[in-house]
């Protein structure tokens, strides 16, 4: 018997009764659709990680202080000198600025509204540009600023619209703590990034907080330090440099420095890790799905195996082999599957897109997905349908005719 007529015989089968083959498809078509769909979600979760750390800044380094057992070790007081700052500026080349970052948390109040625990961040002029933060009104905070410890402030987009509203801020008093201090500024909308909301915050110059806010505690220390290079292509280069400057600076180990530094890349090579073995369970749990539709397939065709014995018999008795038998209930098998296949494709890319339109996570359609699961299903089709085929094919053709 030809290939050809192989499967037109096996289709014959499988449309011998159309609902049941679709309900025995549907384990597969729900594996497949999953596989898609549940690494759509996993891809969109690395993607959005990804574009909030990038958000944060082009070629950005971090520089924190270390943290010991002991408790922070840079400075000895919880935080890297002030100082650090300048000495990175003037002797650090290729990078675009430097900023610094030392927070509290105040009440603020203003145009007779009054909001608590606000984030307060102390930092220097060139924060904007290292962080590719733009400006909407107003001016940001300058070097004469840092120098006199002005009391000026740069209100978040969520902090200026919850105080003044559509009035116009800059020139007005806000108050905070027990400070007055005049706004100057106004940041454009950034949004939420990660767990940090970028519209809810104050910015005020670095040392004022030093002066005003955490004397007590950290003194002139800051909480952090960020550099941008100028090229991606240099970061490496740059961060050597920092490392070389700071160790001799601070007087300490360089196997053993009292500071770390972390780029995007590090960061965001972290999260995957995470991702990674959330997509792993996503993936075992697809998996399963396939192995249910297999097993619903094998138990099918097991019922045809015994339903068709007699057809079986009189195929045999005009000269069919048992190869023959074998590959047509193999085919069927593999089509259950490939047709199965195809549905849950199509389901899954539908799926993707609605999840992504109508879900609460992001979700990118992974176009290796599609052949993965389509194969992953015709494997499932040829090795739970080999075992019918092989029952079939060994059906004494005598005993089959005689059967009822």
């Amino acid at each position: 018997m030809s290939l050809w007529q192989t499967v037109k015989v096996a289709w014959e089968g499988v449309t011998l009764n159309k609902v049941r083959s679709f309900l025995t498809m549907l384990g597969v078509i729900i594996g497949v659709a999953a596989v898609i769909i549940m690494l759509a979600v996993s891809a969109g979760a690395e993607a959005d990680i990804a574009d909030q750390i990038n958000a944060l800044g082009a070629n950005l380094i971090m520089i924190s202080p270390q943290f010991s057992q002991a408790g922070f070790r840079a400075g000895g007081m919880g935080g890297l000198p002030y100082e650090d700052i300048e000495a990175i500026a003037q002797n650090v080349s290729g990078i675009n600025g430097v900023s610094a970052e030392q927070d509290t948390t105040q009440n603020v109040s203003g145009n007779g509204t009054a909001l608590e625990s606000i984030s307060i961040v102390g930092t220097t002029p060139d924060f904007p540009a290292v962080r590719e933060f733009t400006l909407g009104t107003g001016r940001f905070l300058i070097l004469d600023d840092m120098d006199r410890k002005s009391k000026v402030a740069v209100l978040g987009y969520g902090i200026a619209q919850d105080l003044f509203g559509d009035a116009n801020p800059i020139g007005q008093q806000v108050k905070i703590g027990t400070y007055s201090f005049a706004v100057v500024g106004v940041m454009a909308q950034q949004g939420v990034m990660g767990n940090t909301d970028y519209d809810a915050r104050v910015y005020i110059p670095i040392t004022v907080v030093f002066q005003k806010f955490n004397r007590a505690r950290f003194g002139d220390m800051v909480r952090s330090i960020s550099v941008s290079a100028q090229n991606r292509g240099d970061m490496q280069h740059v961060m050597d440099q920092i490392t070389t400057l700071l160790v001799q600076r601070h007087n300490v180990d360089p196997l053993t420095p009292d500071f770390r530094m972390i780029t995007q890349d590090t960061i965001i090579n972290a999260q995957a890790s995470t991702t990674e073995t959330f997509r792993n369970l996503l993936a075992w749990v697809a998996g399963v799905s396939l192995i249910v539709g297999g097993i619903g397939i094998m138990n099918i065709m097991l019922v045809s195996v015994t339903e068709r014995t007699r057809e079986i018999g009189l195929r045999q008795a005009l000269g069919a082999r048992p190869r023959d038998v074998q590959l047509q209930f193999l085919v069927e098998a593999l089509m259950l599957s490939l047709v199965g296949g195809l549905i849950g494709a199509t389901a899954g890319i539908g799926g993707s897109y609605l999840f992504n339109i109508l879900g609460t996570m992001r979700a990118e359609l992974v176009p290796l997905s599609i052949p993965l699961a389509f194969l992953a299903a015709a494997a499932v089709g040829v090795f739970f349908g080999y075992y019918p085929a092989t029952q079939a094919a060994q059906l004494d053709p005598i005993e089959a005719l005689r059967r009822e």
